[in-house]
């Protein structure tokens, strides 16, 4: 089984640019064009936030489009820059958005791992926290099925990532977070969003990673005080293989086209030199 990734589109009204520079629906539409090519075939994607930039409902009219071309089934998160009642309402022909409670926590069903989203959001806010009533819905959730490899997909990275300016909207509540998943050994993985760079960490042995942007990312830099600013990185996106033994293996795919492929070997099976 074959995973996507998209995060962080940041889809602004009528296709205009972000920040005045940035033609974030042309790199949307780049990545979903790339994800429908892939080979072997992409089976889901999730999407992990920030799908709109400013959350109204213009930019979800603008974003939906898009996102109808995946060829394959794909499931949202709310990000910190989304809208609750606007994104539930572009979303409710999802059966999963549609039927999820209050707290917008979800399963999907029916592939050799179960994939539950996790909306990290607090409304009005940059950071993501996770209210004890939510955090009792996710047990819930994980409860139904303990035998079932699962990864959990959401906004909010559960860790400081050492770029200071977004470590301070990260999920606030980690700690309670992973209390909660201790008793869930079944969750092998946590794909998050939101700080728009490839950054992977293991924490009480469940591997977690941020995909990165296929847009703009968020500039690497590690010093303590360094500024809020992005740059035009490759765009890529994250791709998730899972073993028939529940294993997750996780690659960078690169949005563009490029020299190759070339053969290591020639037609007689000597190393080209």
């Amino acid at each position: 089984m074959i995973i996507g990734q998209i995060t962080d589109p940041h889809i602004k009204a009528d296709r205009k640019l972000a920040y005045g520079r940035v033609d974030t629906a042309a790199y949307l539409e780049a990545a979903i064009q790339h994800m429908n090519s892939l080979h072997p075939k992409v089976d889901v994607v999730l999407l992990t936030g920030d799908l709109t930039d400013m959350g109204n409902m213009e930019e979800y009219e603008t974003l939906r489009p898009l996102l109808d071309q995946l060829d394959m089934p794909w499931y949202p998160v709310p990000g910190n820059h989304d809208e609750q009642k606007n994104f539930r309402q572009i979303f409710n022909d999802i059966p999963v958005i549609k039927n999820a409670g209050a707290h917008l926590c979800y399963a999907v069903e029916g592939y050799p791992i179960r994939l539950v989203g996790v909306d990290s959001s607090v409304p009005g806010k940059p950071y993501g926290s996770l209210s004890d009533r939510y955090l009792d819905e996710l047990d819930f959730i994980l409860a139904q099925a303990p035998e079932a490899p699962t990864m959990l997909f959401m906004h909010h990275p559960p860790f400081k990532a050492g770029i200071t300016h977004m470590d301070v909207q990260n999920l606030l509540n980690a700690e309670d977070f992973f209390a909660c998943l201790k008793q869930h050994p079944q969750v092998c993985h946590i794909a998050c969003g939101h700080v728009h760079r490839a950054i992977e960490t293991v924490i009480n042995g469940i591997g977690v990673s941020i995909a990165p942007n296929s847009a703009h990312s968020v500039t690497l830099d590690l010093e303590p005080d360094g500024p809020s600013s992005f740059t035009m990185d490759p765009p890529s996106v994250r791709l998730f293989r899972v073993t028939g033994e529940g294993m997750i293996v996780s690659h960078l795919s690169f949005i563009g086209d490029f020299d190759g492929p070339h053969p290591f070997f020639d037609k007689d099976g000597k190393l080209v030199d």
